[in-house]
């Protein structure tokens, strides 16, 4: 079977989505049933260390709507795999991942214009599509809340997890800090996590730094790993996920997660990370606060969270892909 597997990204600089892609690139090689397949990544520019068609095309946009098209129409595949893209106007078969309706649940975090535009475009491409992968219940729900999708070909797939082995070891004596990575948009909630911080250093007198990391400032995959890795405790309160990566990655190199309890965050994390109510920045504090002096309760969401992240391996996403794709 010929399938065209979509990559418009840039994955040198990766956050979730683009993690998502790159890993499912690298993995759906190394699954049992590849043999039987053959697979094309179509991109407009090359993808380092992936083998790539190169489907050049001298404007910034409509790449997929008249190059890709072209390209299907000229050299069609039996099913064309859209991991974080847009519809091509000619294609026999699609499969697409939909990764999250944020700018449904959390509107005011988005402006008029992003609202109407991610909601025609996911949902015609949720429309359009013969099946549809999506990393959690919850964004399967959400779909045919929002959008009335036929459940039956809604496709629950939980992405992976990598734990970096390759970062420095824990720096002993070194400046105490909370860590927070991740997006920097509104739905981020960075403001509430700065009004608990304030908390934390009034009422509770702590001594630790608040370090705010991630793509948006951005940050090396050294950086980041390093970050975590000497971190005392990793927050993440997200007003709305279709996942949630930076939390997995926190629990594989055994720091303890304050998250939110909104969203596919319970789902992803249950009772392997302390939640909170994230529009509260008091419960947000007290949480950090619990974590931070309660040596038992630490440890025990040390233990859970390495627990949990065993759910999540590529290697079973890509599996489990490929069976939805090529069926």
């Amino acid at each position: 079977m010929k399938i065209g597997i979509v990559n418009g990204l840039n994955l040198n600089k990766r956050t979730g989505v683009e993690e998502y892609v790159y890993q499912l690139l690298k993995h759906l090689p190394l699954v049992d049933d590849n043999k039987n397949h053959q697979f094309f990544l179509l991109a407009p520019s090359a993808v380092e260390g992936l083998n790539t068609k190169v489907l050049k095309w001298p404007f910034k946009n409509f790449w997929t709507q008249i190059r890709l098209s072209r390209e299907m129409l000229k050299n069609p595949v039996d099913i064309l795999f859209i991991p974080a893209h847009t519809f091509p106007y000619f294609a026999k078969k699609v499969v697409i991942t939909v990764h999250g309706l944020e700018f449904e649940n959390v509107p005011q975090a988005y402006s008029w214009f992003e609202r109407i535009k991610l909601r025609f475009l996911t949902k015609r491409n949720a429309k359009k599509a013969d099946k549809i992968i999506v990393p959690s219940e919850f964004v399967k729900n959400d779909l045919i809340k929002f959008y009335k999708i036929n459940p039956e070909k809604i496709f629950v797939v939980y992405h992976g997890i990598v734990k970096n082995e390759n970062c420095k070891l824990k720096i002993e004596n070194s400046k105490k800090y909370i860590l927070y990575l991740g997006g920097y948009q509104a739905r981020k909630n960075i403001d509430n996590l700065k009004k608990a911080y304030a908390i934390l250093k009034d009422k509770y007198k702590i001594q630790h730094e608040l370090i705010l990391a991630g793509a948006d400032k951005y940050v090396s995959e050294e950086e980041k790993w390093n970050l975590l890795r000497n971190a005392d405790i990793m927050v993440y309160p997200s007003l709305c996920e279709g996942f949630g990566f930076p939390p997995l990655e926190a629990q594989s190199l055994g720091i303890p997660v304050v998250s939110s309890n909104v969203s596919a965050i319970p789902e992803i994390l249950g009772d392997s990370a302390l939640l909170v109510n994230p529009q509260s920045p008091e419960e947000i504090a007290e949480a950090i606060y619990k974590v931070l002096t309660d040596e038992n309760l630490r440890n025990n969401l040390i233990k859970k969270g390495q627990e949990n992240i065993k759910r999540f391996s590529w290697l079973n996403c890509a599996k489990e892909t490929l069976k939805i794709i090529a069926s």
